[in-house]
């Protein structure tokens, strides 16, 4: 019984130097100060006072980057937001080159959707947003790569504008929509035009086209019994109603 007092110190100790990792997790041992190796998920033994360890999520992160002024290159003012998605993919660097590597992307994001938004234009910022998108992710990516993260995606969320340029953006789109409406009206009536050319061609040059089409003209008008027309017969109608072709009873009777 002397020594059990001794055996429960001696485990509150050896529990003391157990470190838990989380399978999300890596640790980054420091063994008197110096860099000793990354630690796995478990139960590590770290030697307290001569070596500590600092744990480092490497989970993908989604962060959502705050609304920033910028000015395009047609200098108009505008707010950006964006969310860029990134992960550590080496703890040591995330730990020994940068000091808070979290706070650091987060500012890198912001800066540079600035510097992107003032090389193009209004019209290319609204138009091109995945061109845009692609260009901040390399730029970031390619500056943390030595810090180890990796940068997955970056996606423009809002641009928004000031109340007077929704305006005038707003009267361009329905001045442009004034302009497609009055060149496909003028198309409609070229076309209509032009085939109306081509009927009143071909029944000038049918014979007796045009006096079917006046009868089949009056025909359509006297449909309606209420209606009381009254109208010039020219002489050339009167030919055909005697003309042998088209009703040859009629030259019949006059001979009897």
């Amino acid at each position: 019984m002397t020594y059990f007092p001794l055996i429960v110190i001696l485990v509150f100790l050896f529990l003391m130097t157990l470190k838990q990792v989380n399978q999300y997790e890596r640790g980054v041992k420091f063994t008197m100060g110096r860099f000793s190796g990354i630690v796995e998920p478990g139960w590590r033994v770290i030697v307290p006072v001569f070596q500590q360890i600092r744990k480092v999520d490497m989970r993908l992160k989604a962060v959502d980057v705050p609304s920033q002024d910028a000015i395009t290159k047609d200098n108009v003012s505008a707010k950006i937001n964006a969310v860029i998605y990134y992960k550590v993919v080496d703890a040591a660097k995330a730990v020994i080159e940068v000091e808070n590597v979290y706070y650091a992307v987060l500012q890198l994001a912001q800066t540079t959707m600035r510097n992107t938004a003032g090389e193009v234009t209004l019209d290319e910022l609204l138009s091109q947003r995945t061109v845009i998108s692609d260009k901040i992710e390399k730029t970031v990516d390619a500056a943390t790569m030595g810090w180890g993260v990796e940068v997955t995606s970056v996606e423009l969320k809002d641009i928004n504008l000031p109340a007077d340029m929704v305006r005038t953006i707003a009267k361009q789109a329905e001045a442009e929509r004034e302009r497609r409406a009055v060149i496909i009206s003028a198309e409609g009536e070229a076309l209509a035009a032009d085939n109306l050319a081509k009927a009143a061609k071909i029944l000038g040059e049918t014979p007796g086209a045009l006096h079917l089409r006046t009868l089949n003209s009056i025909n359509d008008i006297s449909s309606d019994q209420s209606n009381t027309v009254v109208f010039t017969v020219p002489l050339e109608i009167l030919r055909a109603y005697v003309g042998d072709k088209i009703c040859p009873t009629v030259e019949v009777k006059k001979k009897e």
